[in-house]
């Protein structure tokens, strides 16, 4: 009998190299929300891939910088004790932008790790093939790589070799979780984060990185098909609340809108969607607002 395998993969890089788009690939459902701003994600999320004979546990983390708020730091936390306990440690680059200095500053931070190390050169889509190999002989020198394997995980080119190299690097092992279940997230963390993508989409400057939301209340009533979630969207400054509602309401009206046809999508049940806007002064450097707002 074939062994069955199972493991835990840690996505790690810097920010905006496509973390959540290789795990949102990977699954083949959107649980990761993605935007053209660097670090969107700020929590650990978790996504489950069954095939035959494994199960693979992907962990999405939020990306390493150099921040100086209280955020950036437990946000950077959150990737290095990630990577600490995985299976795997999937190193992600761009290939039309490598950075090798900060690369080599997030290795280091994950050295002890017990992970097999996976370099992964992603975006090869937006450069010329004959420039992929000097990147990776390169990132060979850096690091004694288990694999070092170019992809596109927007388009998906690659991926389907990566997943067979993961597997066959697994450990031997029972499921982790039951066959059915895709994610560890619960309903209301997935709408708070799809109502902050669609904040982030529909706002510029500073916003993006001052903004978060709490779900207020998750009902259901199936007997009407219906969900109604009340969300609070919180902002350092009243000139952000400003900006975030717009003239007469309507910014926040079209997030509101954006994001309830997603929602619907996403829970596949009609969706009442309020919006509330609320200043928390100084909130991505305050440690109790953090802990108040689930950023532990």
């Amino acid at each position: 009998m074939v062994p069955f395998k199972s493991g835990f993969i840690s996505i790690l890089g810097r920010p905006n190299v496509g973390k959540s788009t290789l795990l949102n690939r990977v699954l083949g459902e959107k649980i990761a929300i993605v935007t053209e701003k660097p670090q969107t994600t700020r929590n650990k999320i978790l996504g489950i891939k069954n095939v035959e004979g494994g199960q693979f546990i992907f962990i999405d983390t939020p990306g390493f910088h150099k921040g100086r708020t209280e955020l950036n730091k437990r946000m950077v936390r959150t990737a290095i004790t990630s990577g600490r306990d995985a299976d795997l440690l999937l190193f992600l680059v761009e290939a039309s932008s490598p950075l090798v200095e900060e690369d080599r500053e997030m290795i280091k931070s994950l050295k002890g790790s017990k992970g097999v190390p996976f370099w992964v050169i992603n975006k090869i889509d937006l450069i010329k093939k004959e420039n992929l190999l000097p990147i990776m002989d390169h990132y060979q020198r850096l690091h004694p790589f288990q694999k070092i394997i170019p992809i596109s995980a927007a388009n998906g080119e690659g991926v389907d070799i990566l997943l067979d190299e993961i597997m066959k690097s697994l450990p031997e092992s029972p499921p982790y979780y039951p066959e059915d279940m895709i994610t560890d997230q619960t309903e209301r963390f997935l709408a708070s984060e799809i109502i902050r993508e669609k904040v982030i989409h529909q706002s510029y400057q500073e916003i993006p990185y001052s903004t978060a939301v709490t779900i207020e209340e998750f009902k259901e009533h199936p007997e009407k098909n219906l969900v109604i979630i009340n969300a609070t969207v919180y902002v350092e400054r009243d000139s952000q609340k400003k900006i975030l509602i717009g003239k007469g309401g309507q910014r926040l009206k079209g997030i509101g809108e954006m994001a309830r046809k997603e929602l619907e999508a996403f829970l596949r049940r009609r969706v009442f969607l309020e919006l509330w806007v609320k200043v928390e002064k100084n909130w991505t450097r305050d440690s109790h607002a953090l802990n108040r707002l689930g950023y532990t």
